[in-house]
């Protein structure tokens, strides 16, 4: 049996489905909320959903389990709650870490590529103290992944109880279907095609970085179904230990996904530069590209989804059907 937290969510109901079509257990730790982030589950309702606020006591006396992956958090760069922030995404991964200890259970959790700020340091996801106190995320968020890192490698590295196996995974731009209950937080792959089937030009940010061309700014762009391959490749390696990156190795230009967008809904590529908002300036992370080695040492060796046939499976097979969900 496999706990997911956030598993209602976007990457979470991902994983869920990928799970429940091999019959594998699952329990959902989520609120649902009244976002219509259900129909993430409809078509395949987990064992039991878990209002978190209730989640230590309900592993005080849970069944046997073998992996906790915990997706949920805030989320939101642009989240300027410090307290909610720090309780959800540091605090709250702490006790799961310490239950993992405690009751020997593989953990596999949800950092983030934000975590590396501007760049300025790399994108490698060496997991050592000193490493990680070398990154400056730009933001609330990256800054709150960020220190549950640091906090993970403090615990490692003084002997302290730890799970079993543990995995902290740093996603990169995923995008891919059920995001839909995201708000602004959705992806740039679906703000793009909404704007582009209505018949209007694709809207990208002008650049902010100094000699950088408008549309050049680049991110590692993940389809989700690799993101599943790779949860599923580190339940299944159970003596995996590690941080590791989750990109596809790959940065691709906000120009080239709008182009890719265009195609994908099959008209001529039209794109507007428009100013960045205030809200962005000095956060926004201008080029992001997720080194690879790692994880395929560890033995991962599935291909990659390119960009442009991503986004077209994501298109043309979800969003321009009557139900878009997976």
């Amino acid at each position: 049996m496999i706990l997911v937290t956030g598993g209602a969510g976007f990457i979470g109901s991902n994983l869920h489905a990928s799970l429940f079509a091999d019959d594998i257990p699952v329990v959902v730790a989520d609120w649902l909320r009244s976002d219509e982030k259900w129909r993430n589950l409809a078509a395949h309702p987990p064992l039991e959903i878990i209002n978190p606020d209730q989640l230590p006591d309900w592993l005080a006396d849970a069944p046997k389990l073998d992996a906790i992956v915990h997706l949920g958090a805030v989320s939101e760069t642009t989240a300027s709650d410090g307290d909610l922030v720090w309780q959800r995404n540091v605090a709250f991964s702490q006790m799961l870490w310490r239950q993992c200890a405690i009751k020997r259970i593989r953990f596999i959790y949800a950092s983030s590529a934000a975590t590396y700020g501007a760049g300025d340091a790399g994108f490698d996801d060496e997991f050592s103290v000193t490493a990680l106190r070398r990154l400056r995320p730009l933001n609330l968020y990256g800054w709150s992944k960020h220190a549950f890192d640091l906090w993970a490698a403090q615990q490692v590295a003084a002997g302290a109880p730890a799970p079993p196996a543990w995995a902290g995974v740093k996603f990169f731009n995923v995008y891919g279907p059920n995001e839909y209950h995201k708000g602004k937080m959705i992806s740039a792959v679906k703000v793009k095609h909404k704007e582009v089937a209505a018949g209007g030009p694709a809207k990208l940010f002008r650049a902010e970085q100094p000699g950088m061309k408008d549309g050049d700014q680049a991110r590692d762009f993940i389809w989700v179904g690799d993101v599943v391959r790779a949860l599923r490749f580190m339940l299944e390696a159970p003596r995996l230990s590690g941080l590791f990156n989750l990109g596809t190795g790959t940065a691709r230009t906000y120009a080239d996904m709008a182009r890719a967008v265009c195609a994908a809904n099959n008209v001529p590529a039209r794109i507007e530069y428009v100013d960045m908002p205030a809200t962005l300036r000095g956060k926004y992370q201008s080029f992001t590209q997720a080194p690879m080695t790692r994880l395929r040492d560890a033995g991962f060796t599935a291909p990659f989804t390119s960009l442009e046939d991503g986004v077209s499976t994501y298109i043309n097979d979800y969003l321009r059907r009557p139900s878009p969900y997976q």
